[in-house]
Formats: structure tokens, sequence, C-alpha cells
């Protein structure tokens, strides 16, 4: 009983819609978006270095990683579902 319900749930399960790579790299995306803000607030000058020029490309750096890891698929996960199928 106990290996048929085992069997089943694996059966039933949805293929994941991101790779590991995906969430990754999504998780340092938000990172560096989080990183940018919280520099620009510490330093909390309108005329200073960190927040006139590094946060906003940390920022800017944070928000590309996350369109590409939202973006890019990987074909290898895709054929690898579809043959376990």
């Amino acid at each position: 009983m106990m290996a048929a319900r085992n069997r089943n749930s694996r059966g039933n399960r949805k293929p994941m819609i991101f790779s590991p790579w995906n969430y990754k790299v999504l998780a340092l995306g938000l990172l560096l978006v989080i990183i940018g803000f919280s520099a620009m607030y510490i330093e909390n000058k309108v005329q200073g270095i960190i927040s006139l020029y590094i946060s906003p490309i940390v920022i800017m750096a944070g928000y590309v990683a996350v369109i590409v890891a939202i973006l890019k698929h990987d074909s290898g996960s895709s054929t690898a579902s579809d043959q376990s199928r």
C-alpha cells in the first residue's frame, strides 16, 4: 500500500518551472537589489560616491540578473522531463 502511494505521488508531480540555476541567479539578483538599496540608505548623502555611482550600478545588476533568471530557459531540463513521461 505504501509503495503504491509513493509511486503515484511521483507520477503526479509536475515538472519544476525553473532549473536550480534559475533559482540561484534569481536569489543573487534579489540579494544585489537589497544590498544596493541598503548601501544607498546607509550612506544617506545626496552627493555621496556610494549613493550616486555604486548603488545604482549594483541595483541595475540585480535587476538584470532577475530578468535573466526569469527569461532564460534551460533546454536540457525540458528534454529530461519529456523523456521521463
